[in-house]
């Protein structure tokens, strides 16, 4: 499992210098994950208790980064309120997409 992570607080007044840290981090990770013929980079989100809507548009960055090189970005361990904000926003299929249904047979 990855070892990236979101910081415990993502606002408005610190969305650009948290992009500045992940986006080549993502890349890295993405890298790595190719290389190891790997889809999925996962990002933990557990730590994330102080956000606002910026934190949405740092994480859809992340996710077109991310599909950009070819790989799928797995948000795991987000907040109840993170999800909550995001279907608020039309945006929680973006970052945690339901998976295909499986047709009857």
């Amino acid at each position: 499992m990855s070892g990236l992570k979101l910081p415990g607080r993502l606002r408005m007044d610190g969305a650009r210098a948290a992009w500045a840290q992940m986006s080549p981090a993502l890349r890295a990770e993405a890298a790595q994950v190719l290389a190891a013929a790997g889809r999925e980079v996962r990002l933990s989100a557990a730590e994330l208790t102080d956000f606002d809507s910026s934190a949405l548009s740092l994480l859809l960055s992340a996710a077109r980064q991310c599909s950009d090189q070819g790989v799928t970005l797995k948000l795991n361990d987000a907040p109840d309120k993170l999800r909550e904000l995001a279907r608020v926003y039309g945006v929680a299929e973006l970052l945690w997409p339901t998976p295909a249904a499986t047709p009857a047979v």
